[in-house]
């Protein structure tokens, strides 16, 4: 029985698939004794953790399944059991995660932590699509926001050459209203991924005017919406191959 407390590492799961965890990731949930994940983890993860207790405590937006209260508790009860607890949390923790609540619980009752980064949804959506978030000489600030609040209201402005938008996907015509009414052109181009770099990924093209149209498209999927230059195609460079010819043999004896 073991008699001091436990530590909890909060790992970010990455976008979706197993695969996308980080190595470091991947070896702290092979030295586990509990597992509290959230909702959109693969659960081939339990490949590096199959001893450990796996604990769902999943999240979907602001409808909690379980409350955060609840969640706190647990990472307390088995830390202070001695046990190491791995947090795992999909995307990265420190973006959109809740990180700061479970901090801030665990760090009063005294117990270590650690926090391994994970790949966010948003530059999953620009790695699956090969759309560079920041561009040289076009793109230099990109903002990273949920469109709607836990009270359910939809905050959007204009802060950044490239606009990313979280769980935005049931609002997507309030939010081509709210972006064109401070200032974003009706014209400006707008791209939606829902559950990126999964084999059902699906990704789209529309402009700030049509919108509305991704809404049936991405439909209880997880999307990240990109506005902005960052949403923009890699537009192809001609290849320019150089043709050098061979040098001419002297003629003089």
């Amino acid at each position: 029985m073991r008699l001091t407390a436990g530590t909890v590492t909060f790992v970010g799961a990455g976008p979706g698939a197993a695969e996308y965890i980080t190595v470091r990731g991947a070896r702290c949930l092979a030295t586990a004794d509990v597992v509290l994940h959230d909702a959109l983890t693969d659960p081939a993860l339990r490949q590096w953790a199959p001893n450990a207790l796996w604990v769902h405590v999943g999240k979907r937006g602001y409808r909690d399944s379980t409350v955060q209260t609840e969640i706190n508790a647990l990472m307390l009860k088995h830390a202070l059991a001695g046990a190491h607890v791995v947090r795992l949390k999909g995307g990265d923790p420190s973006v959109f995660g809740r990180l700061e609540e479970e901090l801030q619980a665990l760090h009063g009752a005294g117990i270590a932590t650690e926090v391994v980064p994970g790949i966010t949804a948003a530059l999953a959506a620009a790695a699956a699509t090969q759309r560079p978030l920041t561009r040289r000489g076009s793109g230099r600030s990109v903002s990273f926001a949920t469109a709607v609040t836990q009270s359910g209201a939809l905050h959007a402005g204009r802060r950044a050459d490239t606009e990313v938008f979280y769980m935005a996907g049931a609002r997507l015509r309030e939010l081509s209203r709210r972006l064109q009414a401070t200032g974003w052109p009706a014209d400006s181009p707008v791209h939606v991924v829902s559950r990126a770099l999964w084999p059902d990924q699906i990704a789209s093209d529309h402009t700030l005017g049509d919108l509305a149209s991704a809404a049936v498209l991405h439909s209880g999927r997880p999307a990240v919406v990109t506005v902005g230059v960052g949403a923009t195609p890699v537009a192809a460079n001609p290849l320019r191959v150089e043709r050098h010819q061979p040098p001419v043999p002297s003629r003089e004896p």
